[in-house]
Parts: C-alpha cells; sequence; structure tokens
C-alpha cells in the first residue's frame, strides 16, 4: 500500500506467511503487516484475516520472548517474527507504537543526509577555493541543489492518478488545503499538474480541470480540485514526501492532540481548514494553506488522519460487504425454513404474532 518494497516472509503464522512484523488486534478484528523498510502499516484483506488473528495470539500467547504494557505487546518468535498485540490502547499510546518508528526513522534519514550534503557542499566550496574558482561560479550547482530538494518534495517523480470526474493527472505542485462547499468542507488543490487525457476528452471551466481549451494527444497544466474522500489517495502518496524530515515523539504527541481536537480522523480535513489563519499568524509564508507550511505537528497529524481514516474506509466497506451477505443468507434461511413447516402452523405462528 506504501513504499511497495518486499514485506519479507515467516514460517510462523501458516495463515499470514507474508511479513516479518505482523500487528494483530483481536477484539477490532485488525491484521496489519509492518513494512520493515518504511515502518508503515498495511492492512491485510478482510477475508484472510480471522484464521491469522487466531493463531498470531496463540503464538503470542506461547512465546515468553516479549515487552508487555497493559495494552500492546511486542513479541519475538524463533524465526524472528515480530508480533505487536493491540488491547485497548488510548489514541497516544497507539500512535507512538504505529507511527513512533516511521517517523522517527525518518528523521534519522534526514539528518544523516543534511550531514551528508553539508560535508559535499563545504568539500566543494574548499576545492574551488583551492582551484581559485569563485563563489558566484557555483550559483547554479546550488540552485539545481534546491530544485531537487523541491522537487522531491512536491512529488513531481509520482504516477498518474486517477481523477473520480474521469481523466488522469500528474502532481508536480504544492498541495494546498482549502475550503469546499461540498459535505466534506475542505479540499486539496494541486496548483500545477499535468493532465492526461483519452481520446475525446471533456474540460469544464472553474472547476476540478480549470482548463479552456482541448489539446487531444498532449498533455495541459491546470489546476486539480480533490474534495474530502477524493483527497486521500493523493495525500496518501504525498505526505510522506511533504513529512519526509519525520519528528521526535512529542512532535508525534502534538499531532495526536490535535487529532483528537479535530474530534476524530474523519474530522481533522474540516478543522485543518478553520485552523489556516491561526497557523498563518505563526508561518514567514502567509496564509497559503500549503501544506508543506503548516506547523510540523499539523502535517504529522495530517497523515495519521489519513492513514486512518482510509482503513476507516475499508472497515465501512467490509461491514457493509457483510450485511449484504447476511440479507441473502437471512432470505434463503426463509425459504428453507418455509419449505419444512406446514401451512397451518405459519398461520398460527402469524396469529400469535399479531397478538
Amino acid at each position: 500500500m506504501h513504499c511497495r518494497k518486499s514485506l519479507g516472509a515467516n514460517e510462523a503464522i501458516e495463515a499470514l506467511p507474508i511479513g516479518r512484523r505482523i500487528a494483530f488486534d483481536a477484539r477490532q478484528g485488525r491484521l496489519w503487516v509492518v513494512c520493515r523498510r518504511c515502518e508503515r502499516w498495511n492492512l491485510t484483506p478482510f477475508d484472510e484475516r480471522w484464521e491469522a488473528i487466531e493463531q498470531s495470539e496463540r503464538a503470542f500467547r506461547d512465546t515468553r520472548v516479549r515487552v508487555s504494557t497493559e495494552n500492546i505487546g511486542l513479541a519475538r518468535l524463533a524465526d524472528d517474527t515480530e508480533l505487536v498485540c493491540i488491547g485497548a490502547p488510548q489514541r497516544p499510546e497507539f500512535a507512538a507504537w504505529r507511527y513512533g518508528d516511521q517517523f522517527g526513522r525518518r528523521r534519522v534519514k534526514a539528518i544523516a543526509t543534511g550531514v551528508g550534503i553539508t560535508a559535499a557542499a563545504g568539500l566543494i566550496v574548499s576545492g574551488a577555493v583551492a582551484s581559485g574558482v569563485g563563489l558566484v561560479a557555483l550559483t547554479p550547482l546550488l540552485h539545481m541543489m534546491n530544485i531537487v530538494g523541491f522537487v522531491s518534495a512536491v512529488g513531481m517523480a509520482q504516477k498518474p492518478i486517477d481523477h473520480p470526474d474521469g481523466g488522469r493527472f500528474m502532481p508536480i505542485g504544492n498541495p494546498r488545503i482549502i475550503p469546499s462547499d461540498r459535505a466534506a468542507g475542505w479540499a486539496i488543490d494541486i496548483g500545477y499538474a499535468a493532465h492526461y487525457h483519452g481520446p475525446d476528452p471533456t474540460l469544464r471551466n472553474g472547476g476540478y480541470w480549470g482548463m479552456q481549451r482541448r489539446q487531444e494527444g498532449k498533455n495541459e497544466l491546470g489546476r486539480v480540485q480533490l474534495h474530502g474522500a477524493d483527497a486521500v489517495p493523493l495525500l496518501r502518496r504525498l505526505m510522506p514526501l511533504i513529512n519526509r524530515g519525520g519528528a521526535r515523539r512529542t512532535v508525534i504527541n502534538d499531532g495526536v492532540s490535535l487529532i483528537a481536537q479535530a474530534g476524530g480522523p474523519e474530522r481533522f480535513g474540516q478543522w485543518a481548514v478553520g485552523m489556516r489563519r491561526e497557523w498563518a499568524a505563526k508561518s514567514t509564508f502567509g496564509d497559503t494553506g500549503d501544506l508543506s507550511a503548516i506547523p510540523a505537528a499539523a502535517r504529522l497529524a495530517f497523515e495519521m488522519a489519513i492513514n486512518e481514516e482510509a482503513e476507516r474506509q475499508a472497515l465501512a466497506g467490509e461491514l457493509a460487504s457483510l450485511e449484504r451477505a447476511w440479507a441473502e443468507a437471512e432470505g434463503i434461511a426463509v425459504i428453507a425454513d418455509a419449505l419444512l413447516v406446514p401451512d397451518t402452523i405459519t398461520a398460527q405462528l402469524g396469529r400469535l404474532k399479531q397478538r
């Protein structure tokens, strides 16, 4: 779902042989495979979940090599597979387990990268001075380094995204959060996006696309707005790039507090729109709505909220499927029961129900 790296394999959980770290919540019926590269949690398919949860719970109880708090435990099995058992944690405790590793690893990587770049720049400057090259001559190189950083931040190298109204686009501009007149109350605006059109594209003015002309067979640049849930797939790819610097545990906890202030992950986008002016007062860039310019805790909160909202939508879809299956099974059961009951008994039951 995230970095597309191999999740590894294990021999301990027969029903789920994929993954070296597995997290499970038997009470909520959730099962994740944690990527050891990016530390993000991947929710497993519903039909493969229950037997694996049962096996994971049994293996967790049977192992002696484990560390547990009141609500969350970590166990290492004989083949070095790690199991994370989720009980009934409060949001800060759950967030610390789920997001602490990935944000912490990003922070370490960012620091290491920064040290490397600084050292490389120092060597280039010192070498240039020793060779008699002026610092002005190095300006294009410094600009190029800034451009590379900007491109990686806004995700120019991302794959095209399908728009819910049709067509495809490649996000190449900074995402901004803006108010929306739709039910969600918030939207993500991409300042510049390359549009990919089919043989008969239909463009509308001032709406999602903001394009006023057709150019068949060519890419076009224009504005794209994704409202509410439609923005989730894009943000799940862009927020890790925006938050590539990671964070300390205290900043993560601040982000969790912001989600609580918003009233939950599903309300965070609308709440964040209302906070733009307050955040702008603390920013040197003003009220741009740029997600890379809002406070660090808010950026982390947005990523956490987007991930949990995506899972909530997936679970809601599972419940809808279960409800449809139950209705179908109930209908078949009513017909089957009626085939074995005499009409006189059915009539008597009807009279008793009316009483």
